[in-house]
């Protein structure tokens, strides 16, 4: 039986039915994207229907996750589109790699 590590957290990036970006953090992406689905997770997605998961990468632990995560909520539309397409290995570096 395969557990899924607590301590392991990933970021994710949905896009709405309607274009909408929305990023967010779980332990567990499959379970969280499908609470999304049914309503029962992050309001500002009830009835934003039907989700399509764009991105998810590993974030390390919890507090990690949570940096990554404000740091990609700071970026603009154009920015985020630009991590989609890229699909970077390590979200961290891609992070910083633009800054610089």
């Amino acid at each position: 039986m395969s557990e899924i590590d607590p301590a392991s957290w990933q970021l994710y990036i949905l896009r709405t039915a309607a274009g909408w970006l929305y990023t967010g953090i779980s332990n567990n992406v499959p379970r969280r994207l499908q609470q999304h689905q049914k309503g029962t997770g992050a309001k500002a997605l009830r009835g934003k229907g039907p989700l399509e998961l764009l991105f998810t990468c590993e974030a390390g632990d919890r507090a990690m996750a949570s940096r990554l995560e404000y740091q990609v909520k700071q970026l603009s539309r154009q920015e985020k589109l630009r991590l989609v397409a890229n699909q970077p290995v390590s979200l961290a570096s891609w992070l910083s790699d633009r800054d610089g």
